[in-house]
């Protein structure tokens, strides 16, 4: 049984610079031997991963955690308090979802949790680092994908089951063509000529 003072969470965002849909946050928490069985299994940075691959890992990761969340933010929260701010609400979501605070968080990128009140260590390129954020992007991107991809038959116009909400020609001329849906993130919209 691992001690109190190993619960070191790997965090990650998904979704931070998309159009459409909310940010999505993982947290996972490994112990040394799983995070090495689930190297060996092929876990990486959830970008450098097929989507099969990711698909695949997902329940390898849930049955190997010590524990693991997920939280998001929407694209009104976004609105209302910017993307940064929203991002650190999905992960703090997550992170409050265990059932034991951990000691240490591992955070992907440069800027730190403000609200987070335990320890954390920042780290750029993060997945490539520590299994556990290579974890919780894999399950935070899956875990977005899957909801884009429910929610592109709803809005069918903007080719979300292929762009994910990123802003690629197809999803930003139907944009200016036909106006924005209540799930677009209109501050992110300034720049296109919006109907």
């Amino acid at each position: 049984m691992e001690s109190k003072k190993s619960l070191i969470a790997g965090v990650d965002e998904v979704g931070k610079g998309c159009l459409f849909g909310p940010v999505f946050a993982g947290a996972v928490i490994l112990s040394k031997a799983n995070a090495t069985n689930l190297l060996r299994q092929g876990l990486k940075d959830s970008k450098k991963l097929s989507p099969r691959k990711r698909h695949d890992l997902v329940p390898l990761i849930k049955t190997n955690s010590i524990d693991w969340a997920i939280g998001q933010a929407s694209a009104r929260e976004i609105d209302s308090i910017g993307i940064r701010k929203a991002t650190e609400k999905a992960m703090l979501r997550a992170l409050e979802k265990f059932s034991s605070p951990p000691d240490l968080i591992l955070v992907d990128g440069i800027l730190p949790i403000h609200l987070w009140p335990g320890q954390q260590k920042t780290q750029v390129r993060g997945e490539d680092h520590f299994p556990s954020i290579a974890a919780a992007s894999v399950l935070a991107k899956e875990a977005r994908d899957e909801l884009i991809k429910r929610l592109a038959r709803q809005y069918s116009l903007y080719g979300l089951e292929n762009n994910k909400g990123y802003g690629t020609a197809i999803h930003r001329i139907n944009l200016i063509k036909s106006g924005a849906t209540k799930l677009h993130r209109k501050s992110f919209l300034s720049r296109l000529e919006i109907g």
